[in-house]
C-alpha cells in the first residue's frame, strides 16, 4: 500500500465513499503524493511513452502544421504559441526545430507552457533552454492574443466521473473501502440532468468529465474571439458508453485502485462532448492520428530521414513510423480536433464535420 492509498482510505473511512473525479484528482495531484507532482512519468523509464517520445516526425508534423494555419490567418503578430501538459517538453523543442525557417514565426510567438508538476517544469526548462517561456497552471491565464495550442494527450488524464446504467436507473460509480481495501460501490440514484441526453443501454456507462469541457469551452471562446487554432490529439473516440478508467504503471495496466498516486490513471476522451463544448468556435470532423499525420505528410519526412540510417537506426525509424500511423498501433486508437475561428480555414490534414 502506497502513502498516498492509505491517505485516501482513511479520508473515505471518515468521510464515506468518494467520486471516482476526487480519487483521479488525489492520485494524480495531490501535492505531495501525486502521480504527476512527484514522480517523472514520461518515456522508456517510465510508465507510459507519448507520440514526441516516439519519433521527431511527429512534432515536425504539428509544428508545422500550426506554422500554415497562422500563415493563413494573415501571420498574426503578436500571437501566443500554448501547450497544455507539455510532459518533457519533447513536443515543444520540435514543433520549435520544424517551424524555425518559417518567416516570422518565432518573431511574433509569445511561448506559454501550461504545466502544474514542478518536476516536469524543471525537464522542460532544460530542453527548451534559450527560449522565452512563461509557464502557468491555467488556460485563463494566457494573454488575449491570437491562440495557437496543440494538447497531446492532456484530456485523457483529467479527472471523470462514471454513471453505470442498471435496472434501477443511472447510479453513480464511487470508490469505497471493503474488508481494507478500495473497492467500487455504486451509490445513489443520479440526478437526471447529468445524463439526459444519453443515449447507453443498461449496463451500459456513462463517463463525464466537467473539467475538460470547461478548459475546450475556455479555448474556443478565446479562439473566437482573438484567432487562432487548436489541435487535440488524444486517445479516445465519439461518445461514451464504455467503463475506460484505467492505470498504467512500467507501461503495463494494473488495478486502478492500487498503487495511488505511483501510476497514472486515464479514460478514453469523449471528442462529441469537446465538440459540443466549443460550440462558440468551428470544430473539424474527427480525424484519426495515422490519416492526419499520413496527410501532412509524415511518409514522406520519414523516407527523408530513413535515407541517411543504416542497421538498428533504421529499424527502430520503421517501427517509430508504423507506431504513429498504423491502424494496430495508435494509428487508429489516437484521434484529433482542430478548434478554428468560425469561418476561418481548417488547419491542413483535417475535415469539415
Amino acid at each position: 500500500m502506497t502513502v498516498l492509498t492509505d491517505i485516501i482510505a482513511r479520508q473515505i473511512e471518515r468521510m464515506g465513499p468518494i467520486t471516482i473525479a476526487d480519487y483521479m484528482t488525489q492520485c494524480l495531484y495531490h501535492p505531495d503524493h501525486g502521480y504527476y507532482t512527484s514522480t517523472h512519468p514520461l518515456g522508456a523509464s517510465g510508465d507510459f511513452i507519448t507520440a514526441p517520445e516516439i519519433s521527431q516526425m511527429f512534432g515536425e508534423m504539428i509544428g508545422l502544421c500550426l506554422a500554415q494555419t497562422w500563415i493563413d490567418q494573415g501571420a498574426p503578430n503578436p500571437f501566443c504559441l500554448a501547450e497544455l501538459g507539455p510532459g518533457k517538453g519533447t513536443l515543444m523543442a520540435d514543433i520549435l526545430r520544424a517551424t524555425q525557417r518559417i518567416e516570422g514565426f518565432h518573431e511574433a510567438m509569445q511561448l506559454h507552457l501550461v504545466e502544474t508538476s514542478p518536476t516536469l517544469r524543471e525537464t522542460q526548462r532544460a530542453i527548451l533552454n534559450g527560449y522565452t517561456v512563461t509557464w502557468t497552471t491555467a488556460i485563463d491565464t494566457l494573454p488575449a492574443l491570437p491562440l495557437f495550442l496543440i494538447a497531446n494527450e492532456f484530456f485523457d488524464c483529467l479527472p471523470i466521473r462514471q454513471f453505470k446504467r442498471t435496472e434501477a436507473g443511472w447510479q453513480e460509480q464511487m470508490v469505497a473501502q471493503t474488508d481494507g481495501n478500495l473497492a467500487f460501490l455504486l451509490g445513489q440514484l443520479a440526478p437526471p440532468e447529468l445524463y439526459a441526453d444519453a443515449d447507453i443501454p443498461v449496463g451500459g456507462t456513462l463517463e463525464l468529465c466537467t473539467a475538460s469541457n470547461a478548459i475546450i469551452a475556455d479555448i474556443s471562446a478565446s479562439i473566437a474571439n482573438q484567432g487562432g487554432a487548436a489541435l487535440i490529439v488524444d486517445y479516445g473516440d465519439w461518445g461514451s458508453g464504455a467503463d475506460t478508467l484505467q492505470a498504467l504503471q512500467n507501461h503495463t495496466k494494473i488495478d486502478p485502485l492500487t498503487q495511488c498516486g505511483a501510476a497514472d490513471i486515464t479514460a478514453h476522451v469523449d471528442f462529441e462532448a469537446l465538440t459540443k463544448s466549443a460550440a462558440t468556435a468551428q470544430v473539424s470532423a474527427l480525424t484519426p492520428q495515422g490519416v492526419l499525420l499520413e496527410r501532412l505528410g509524415i511518409t514522406q519526412r520519414a523516407q527523408s530521414l530513413a535515407s541517411r540510417l543504416t542497421g538498428t537506426a533504421l529499424d527502430t525509424h520503421i517501427a517509430a513510423h508504423r507506431r504513429l500511423t498504423h491502424p494496430d498501433e495508435m494509428g487508429q486508437l489516437f484521434k484529433s480536433i482542430a478548434i478554428v475561428p468560425k469561418g476561418a480555414a481548417l488547419p491542413p490534414g483535417y475535415d469539415h464535420a
